[in-house]
């Protein structure tokens, strides 16, 4: 594995958001078949930009491909809320996807909604170490297959939001984050947890992005997604709205 960021990582841009789904979707179909040593798995992405890739996914010819049985599922971060909340990213994917496709409901991994945001954080990272057979990453040994990640117009990704100590977490790999200028806490992978990913896609539409992604790649140090890294690969998956002209 290579291991790139923000900046070496490649770019692909689409017309659309119909050609960016459609690309996504038989991307992670080839990368799910092709993965026969273990359980594939994926990180996913909240927020409005994946919801189109998660309706593909579920829809034909999409849904009977996919090998869901071998397939693992978790999420980059998610708003502390009951799951059958309007807000709740669990909630999202579990109307767009897991309830339209048959995966197995153990291979559904969701952000703790109960307790406190804290003993949240605890109990996934204890099910992320788990599933991935060991308290400390591995040199070689991704914890994800694909990590999803957005971007924020103020540089944010996954819950990874400006001047927030989750910035400087270094050790744990779920940690918690209360930012001033979105709301509920928050509950989000770590950058060391995502770095653990053999392919790192950030999937990024629109031209209000446009600059923010610019920034991102010129690894400005105030974009919290600057800092991010992959173990593997990382990719720009973007539409023409949303790619910078350089």
């Amino acid at each position: 594995m290579t291991g790139q960021n923000t900046r070496t990582g490649s770019v692909a841009v689409f017309a659309n958001r119909d050609e960016v789904s459609r690309h996504l979707a038989d991307w992670l179909l080839k990368q799910a078949l092709e993965k026969t040593d273990g359980p594939f798995s994926m990180a996913l992405s909240g927020g409005s930009t994946p919801q189109g890739l998660y309706g593909l996914m579920a829809s034909e010819p999409y849904a009977s491909r996919f090998p869901w049985a071998r397939m693992q599922f978790f999420l980059g971060d998610d708003r502390f809320l009951p799951h059958d909340h309007q807000d709740s990213n669990s909630g999202m994917l579990q109307r767009l996807l897991f309830s339209r496709v048959p995966v197995p409901a153990e291979n559904v991994h969701l952000i703790p909604a109960t307790g406190t945001a804290e003993d949240a954080a605890r109990t996934y990272e204890a099910e992320l170490k788990r599933f991935y057979g060991a308290d400390t990453f591995q040199p070689g040994k991704p914890l994800f297959d694909v990590n999803l990640l957005g971007l924020g117009a103020d540089g944010h990704t996954a819950s990874l939001f400006p001047g927030q100590p989750v910035l400087k977490e270094r050790t744990a790999w779920v940690s918690t984050c209360v930012p001033p200028v979105a709301p509920y806490t928050r509950l989000t992978l770590t950058y060391p947890a995502i770095h653990a990913s053999r392919h790192v896609v950030f999937l990024v539409e629109g031209e209000s992005k446009r600059d923010v992604v610019a920034k991102v790649r010129a690894q400005d140090p105030a974009c919290p997604a600057s800092g991010i890294t992959a173990m593997g690969d990382l990719t720009w998956v973007l539409d023409r709205a949303a790619a910078p002209e350089d």
